[in-house]
């Protein structure tokens, strides 16, 4: 019995032995199995120089495939950034359907139009980062609307020579320095000088600082003419800066002290020349109303009738518009006058603010002459800076 019991613990034993022997096996093709699935390490040499591919292998790779087929193609990528691009040149190339009901919003749009291109480097980084296809060809719509309409103005269109140089200057209510003012402008050279917001304080000044270079003068109001050449015909012109009963009941004397256009004739050697000078209603922007254009657009009206009847052929027109010549509030005038600066200029030829200038808002106009040049000259004290062309017969 003794021995039978030893025969059996032994017999036990071996075949724990072999069972931990198979366990352990199973553990390290378990181990196999699981490498094979990770990285397609699993291909193992059979040795004839050859690797067996497992089934894991096999699962790997079809993964990688599905992940790498699932990635957007780069004509995917990005359909934000495209339909923004998209957006982007619809809205410049039909501002002037964006209608003015709200808030004026498509004069505020026009106002600024030119600084839309800035959105196109912006989008194409995004485009670049995002590798997307899509994104840089939806950009080329809005780069080639802003070269249409701007294109034109990145070169210099001047041209030497000219019979007349004329200068437009707002002088500013708030100018501490006229004295100072008087002198630069009279230094520019301008044969015929035009000054808007001129006021009863300052108006001496410039009368004083004027004289020397400027012989002939008129001052209507807040606007005014220096001119090297004799003067006639000055009147003021009526752009409807009252409207309604009270209005109406004003004296003329009393509208003339802060009348804000004139039109006189300037004698020169080929001929009478019309030059109106005009301060048209300052627009502003309010968050409760929009883009308040009502008395300037309401004046744009009046010029361009006034300009209209003008039986004179050769006509320029200097002033503070408060408004850029893409603004749709001008079309009265742009339908009849030239701007010198896009004609003759280089750039975009910004005067206001002075010290960060972002619009046009200064301009000159003309009709029956040819601009050659256009510039804009440095500051002077005002928040505004000075125009000049010079144009030819």
């Amino acid at each position: 019995m003794a021995q039978a019991d030893r025969a059996d613990r032994a017999d036990r034993a071996d075949t724990a032995d072999t069972a931990d022997t198979a366990d352990r096996a199973d553990t390290a093709d378990a181990a196999d199995a699981a490498e094979t699935g990770q990285g397609g390490a699993g291909r193992r040499d059979t040795g004839t120089g050859h690797q067996d591919t497992g089934p894991g292998t096999w699962r790997a790779d079809i993964r990688r495939v599905i992940r790498i087929g699932a990635r957007p193609g780069p004509w995917k990528r990005g359909p934000v950034l495209a339909a923004l691009a998209l957006l982007l040149g619809l809205l410049m190339l039909l501002h002037a359907q964006i209608p003015n009901r709200i808030g004026n919003l498509g004069s505020l749009v026009e106002t600024f139009l030119p600084w839309f291109g800035l959105f196109v480097p912006v989008l194409l980084a995004g485009a670049l980062w995002r590798r997307s296809a899509s994104a840089v060809a939806a950009l080329l719509l809005p780069v080639t609307v802003w070269l249409n309409l701007f294109g034109g103005l990145l070169g210099d269109k001047s041209h030497p020579g000219g019979d007349l140089t004329v200068v437009s200057h707002n002088v500013g209510a708030d100018n501490s320095d006229p004295a100072g003012t008087a002198r630069d402008l009279a230094a520019s050279g301008a044969d015929v000088l035009a000054l808007e917001e001129l006021t009863q304080q300052a108006r001496g000044t410039y009368e004083k600082g004027l004289a020397k270079a400027y012989p002939y003068h008129a001052v209507l109001g807040t606007v005014g003419l220096w001119s090297k050449l004799p003067l006639s015909d000055t009147r003021p012109v009526d752009i409807k800066q009252d409207v309604g009963p009270l209005g109406d009941t004003k004296p003329a004397e009393v509208k003339l002290a802060y009348n804000r256009a004139l039109r006189t004739t300037v004698a020169t050697d080929q001929g009478p020349l019309a030059v109106y000078v005009a301060h048209l209603g300052s627009a502003r922007v309010n968050p409760r109303e929009g883009f308040r254009t009502d008395s300037r657009d309401r004046n744009a009206q009046a010029l361009g009738e006034a300009v209209a009847a003008e039986r004179n052929e050769r006509v320029v027109l200097l002033g503070d518009l408060n408004g850029t010549m893409d603004d749709r509030a001008f079309a009265g005038l742009t339908s009849q006058l030239r701007s010198a600066q896009s004609a003759a200029g280089d750039g975009f030829g910004f005067t206001w603010p002075e010290s960060f200038p972002v619009a046009r808002i200064d301009q000159i106009l003309v009709r029956g002459v040819e601009p050659e040049s256009s510039w804009v000259l440095p500051g002077t004290g005002s928040d505004h800076l000075p125009v000049a062309a010079g144009i030819s017969w």
